[in-house]
């Protein structure tokens, strides 16, 4: 803490970062990593593990059950899922969400699900998250006594609202089971601010021994990575074009993104720009679907020096945020996933430079990809509802909720993410029991501040 003090008071008299990002010590084989230049002088470290598949991998209960498919060649059975919806944006800030086509159901059953229906209609404030209550019917105005045999005048019509665009998805996607053995599949991992690859370390080992090739990068500041000493260099936009170059470096035919907290934007962005690549999504802890905007009042609008100063107290607050418990196992836990192990203007100019307006609901509507939300029950930085709103404007999302995870939940209850994660993996949507949606009008409910039309379908649905 004295020598933190000591640090910060030096940067403040000589106007320089009190110490440098470096590389940090990892008791990982050096051959699993890589140093990618994204742009010249820019320079991220990557984990990136081919396994060995086929022989090794291939188990003769794989064979049985796939008795055509060659090892290792991506060949798979897929399921096409019919994807249509229409959008509509309002000149009053309101947006309507119709989904006119499949109807998915979830078959992964290790944590309880957030409590959530396959919708057919959404309507939501675009400008403010709370809930607000939806536009109420007008009321009978009372009839004017009358004149003879003058007629009561007709009540006032309800003004029709005025779209100010309107958008439709209609498209076919393939969604198919995604095994290690499949030589077509890549797994991406993305954190947040303030972590590293490190996070990541149980999710990397554990799928890596399935057989699946994964690529876990260290954003710019972070890690091993290079931090150039300019605000530029962490915005939103610098670091999705440096996520960007590696999704283009390592992608394969289906790719899987897993992100955390502020990961989660970035796999969104990919998702959004790479529909066609990206066969899945899994989002950990990653908030709403709402824009990214800096808040003006937070902390790490401080200087740098100062930050560097707080530095202790800054990781024991999030020590306390960011675990569920605050005992020796996470404390090490935090030490070796390198969480806010940062140089304090890499962690200023990242938390200033979350700008993205293009991010908002519409947005993440217009999605197609199966998406897979974890959320830790004890998370202090996102709340519930969040996640839950998210999972009500995305097309195919599956809300779970782990109940002993906090923040970290990857790094709290590893094997059960990890089950979690890789049972979505394979999952594939079975379409013979396909749903064809039919709206109640006179059935309606408000969950969240969202109001919803819930669907009858033809048949009944999956439990």
């Amino acid at each position: 803490m004295l020598t933190s003090i000591t640090d910060g008071i030096l940067c403040c008299l000589t106007g320089k970062a009190a110490s440098l990002v470096m590389p940090v010590e990892s008791s990982e084989p050096a051959d699993t990593f890589e140093f990618v230049e994204v742009k010249p002088g820019r320079v991220l470290r990557v984990r990136h593990i081919i396994p060995e598949r086929q022989s090794s991998v291939v188990t003769e209960e794989d064979q049985v059950k796939e008795p055509e498919q060659e090892k290792g060649s991506g060949s798979n059975n897929s399921s096409s899922v019919h994807c249509k919806r229409k959008i509509t944006v309002y000149r009053n800030g309101q947006l309507v969400i119709e989904n006119l086509g499949d109807v998915l159901h979830s078959q992964i059953l290790q944590c309880q699900d957030g409590d959530l229906e396959p919708c057919s209609t959404v309507e939501v404030e675009l400008a403010d998250y709370k809930e607000v209550p939806t536009s109420p019917e007008p009321k009978p105005t009372p009839p004017l006594p009358t004149v003879g045999d003058q007629k009561p005048a007709a009540p006032p019509r309800r003004r029709h609202r005025k779209p100010k665009r309107t958008l439709m998805i209609d498209s076919e996607r393939e969604i198919s089971s995604c095994k290690g053995t499949h030589s077509d599949v890549a797994l991406f991992f993305v954190h947040g601010v303030g972590g590293s690859l490190d996070i990541w370390g149980s999710q990397l080992d554990f799928f890596s021994r399935l057989g699946y090739e994964v690529i876990a990068p260290d954003l710019a500041g972070h890690g091993a990575s290079t931090a150039p000493h300019i605000t530029a260099a962490y915005t939103f936009f610098a670091l999705a074009e440096d996520m960007r170059a590696i999704f283009k470096k390592y992608a394969r035919k289906r790719n899987i993104l897993v992100g955390h907290s502020y990961g989660v934007s970035f796999c969104t962005f990919l998702a959004h720009e790479y529909p066609d690549q990206v066969h899945k999504v899994v989002m950990i802890n990653g908030g709403g679907p709402t824009a990214l905007e800096p808040s003006l009042c937070s902390i790490f609008q401080l200087p740098s020096c100062v930050l560097h100063c707080l530095s202790p107290c800054l990781a024991w607050s999030f020590l306390k945020a960011g675990f569920a418990h605050q005992g020796a196992k996470e404390k090490q836990l935090l030490k070796q996933g390198n969480a806010f192990n940062v140089n304090p203007f890499v962690l200023r100019a990242m938390m200033s430079g979350q700008y993205w307006p293009e991010g908002d609901e519409v947005y993440h509507a217009e999605l197609t990809v199966p998406i897979l939300l974890v959320h830790g029950m004890y998370d202090k930085f996102v709340p519930m509802d969040e996640d839950q709103r998210m999972a009500e404007i995305l097309l195919f999302a599956f809300l779970k909720v782990i109940e002993e995870g906090s923040h970290m939940v990857m790094m709290e209850c590893p094997d059960t993410v990890n089950t979690l994660l890789h049972e979505f993996f394979l999952w594939e949507p079975d379409m013979s029991k396909k749903d064809t949606v039919k709206t109640d009008p006179d059935k309606t409910v408000t969950v969240n501040g969202v109001v919803v039309q819930t669907p009858k379908p033809n048949k009944p649905m999956d439990k």
